[in-house]
């Protein structure tokens, strides 16, 4: 691991900011180095507000979508609601179709199957709104690169609406209105949405035409922030406040599938954390598993005895891809391991019976080894499909780019892509990712990074501090959980391995003479050595809460930990 310590903010901003919040000079400092520098952002930050959400018509073309949808409304054409199959797809489905159901009958949802069909707008989706006669088509998480299919459905009289929040090409799809803040000629003030927040500004749009407020509006929030954690998405700016609202809604009033999913679990208080390991997993398996049908069927469903049923289903298709993609990361490691690939700069792996629902997983279980871009392919159909997946600071998308001759079609993130190709193609695309990788990449983003907001004491770390703390939630990328380092520690003497195969490590570190944390670290219990026989140390760590038979005490959860 390799510790980056963030840089200082000017002490003169830190004092000024501390003063004028009455808060330590460490609470300044982290919000500083969140870009936030004044009285009033902070105050914005901790106490976020729906007031702070944007007009949705900012947005390129919404004046457009809105105008053809009231007019399908109006006139009772019926409208294709048609997403993804994954977390963002699904939500952004049952979202949008929920909302048009309350203004129109004649609503119906469309999941292309991962199998037959793959990602995005489908010849297959189309000629079902065809044969159905389906007048209008809103895609949602997907269509920004679909201009042949759009075209398809023009010559069958079908419209589209396309909301989107991945990389525009060089040719939009002629469609009715297309909703992408990554469009070059879209000035809407925030361009990190997820394909349901998208989606959503679009049913804020419409609602206010509907002379409806935001406020109006919150129930969805439980789906917008599910999509944002599962998405990945930076938490600022707009998304914050809508994962903010969302929480909300997911503790206090969450939908019945939501609710039926939650549960199945222990948990009492969910953060975007439990969203991303709780709830999206699950979401998420139908579409990987057996149909993303099945979580759109879950997430609009309203009785709760029947969403207890269809969480049941889900959680036994959960339990299956856990299987797969444990069976599938182990053959994977043994082929890089067989073909002595590890001096490689990259992971390209292939096996033809590999699950395609699971193979995105398995590259980020790869990546958790071998710390390099990865990417892991299955037959699908005459073709070969991959899911690619990156390293922190290292663009995925920008690669496959340059190595776009040997690839059919291709699309994702920077951190996250799809593709597929020929399998003519494939050795020869596996050397032009390799050789692409090791001309670009910047060898030090090989090695996996921490990022360490500041070095604090022990002393420093109070109930009063942590309180503060936790109000910097809800964490993501662009606002990650506070990571501290604190040097010239000692183990009491309690610190031991636990866990099966000692994986673990727990112990209960002093600095000095000051108070006594129990610290614990996953994945840690290869350097016990470290603090053995109270040798000096050195530890990276966020702070959380420790409840114990009714007792609440402050803990470490150690990230890293040097002699």
């Amino acid at each position: 691991m390799r510790w980056t310590l963030k840089p200082k903010p000017e002490l003169s901003k830190i004092k000024h900011l501390a003063e004028s919040l009455k808060v330590e000079d460490a609470i300044a400092m982290l919000l500083l180095q969140r870009g936030i520098e004044t009285y009033e952002a902070a105050k914005q930050f901790f106490r976020p507000s729906l007031n702070d959400l944007h007009d949705p018509f900012l947005m390129k073309d919404m004046d457009k979508a809105v105008a053809r949808i009231e007019h399908a409304i109006a006139r009772g054409e019926n409208i294709l609601v048609f997403g993804d199959y994954d977390v963002d797809g699904t939500t952004s489905v049952a979202l949008m179709s929920s909302y048009l159901r309350t203004r129109i009958d004649t609503v119906a949802t469309y999941i292309p199957d991962r199998y037959e069909e793959g990602y995005g707008v489908s010849i297959k989706g189309i000629d079902f709104a065809h044969d159905n006669d389906f007048s209008l088509i809103i895609a949602l998480d997907c269509g920004i690169k679909a201009i042949d299919k759009v075209a398809y459905a023009k010559e069958k009289g079908i419209d589209f609406i396309i909301c989107d929040h991945h990389r525009p090409g060089a040719q939009l799809p002629d469609a009715v209105a297309i909703l992408d803040p990554k469009r070059d000629d879209c000035y809407y003030p925030y361009d990190e949405l997820c394909g349901c927040g998208v989606g959503f500004k679009l049913v804020q749009a419409l609602a206010s035409n509907d002379g409806k407020s935001i406020e109006d509006l919150t129930a969805y929030l439980d789906l917008v922030a599910t999509a944002i954690g599962a998405d990945i998405v930076p938490i600022t700016g707009e998304n914050r406040t809508l994962a903010y609202f969302g929480l909300q809604v997911i503790n206090e009033q969450p939908r019945a599938g939501i609710k039926a999913i939650i549960n199945q679990t222990k948990k009492i208080e969910m953060t975007i954390t439990d969203v991303v390991f709780i709830v999206a997993p699950r979401i998420n398996a139908a579409g990987r598993m057996k149909h993303g049908n099945y979580a759109v069927t879950l997430l609009t469903e309203e009785d709760e005895n029947l969403a207890q049923t269809y969480a049941a289903q889900i959680e036994q298709f959960n339990s299956d891809r856990k299987e797969a993609d444990q069976q599938i990361t182990q053959e994977a490691l043994l082929q890089i391991e067989e073909f002595k690939e590890q001096e490689r700069l990259t992971s390209v792996v292939y096996h033809e019976t590999w699950h395609k629902g699971v193979i995105g997983i398995v590259a980020s279980r790869l990546i958790e080894t071998y710390y390099r871009p990865t990417l892991v392919f299955t037959k699908s159909g005459d073709r070969l499909a991959a899911s690619a997946r990156s390293v922190s600071g290292f663009d995925v998308y920008n690669a496959l780019e340059a190595c776009s001759q040997h690839i059919e079609q291709f699309g994702g993130h920077k951190y996250a892509a799809g593709l597929t190709l020929r399998s003519e193609n494939y050795e020869a695309f596996k050397q032009a990712f390799e050789d692409e990788v090791s001309n670009t990449i910047d060898r030090a983003l090989l090695t996996p990074e921490i990022r360490v907001d500041m070095t604090i004491d022990f002393n420093d770390i109070s109930p009063k501090f942590y309180r503060i703390l936790k109000q910097f939630a809800p964490f993501g990328p662009g606002n990650m959980a506070p990571i501290f380092m604190t040097e010239n520690l000692q183990d009491t003497g309690y610190g031991k391995c636990v866990g099966g195969d000692d994986k673990h490590l727990r112990l209960t570190a002093k600095q000095g003479h000051s108070q006594q944390i129990v610290g614990i670290g996953f994945n840690l219990g290869d350097k016990c050595d470290f603090i053995t026989n109270k040798k000096p140390f050195k530890a990276v760590y966020s702070i959380d809460e420790n409840h114990w038979q009714g007792n609440v005490s402050l803990q470490l959860k150690l990230r890293d930990i040097k002699p």
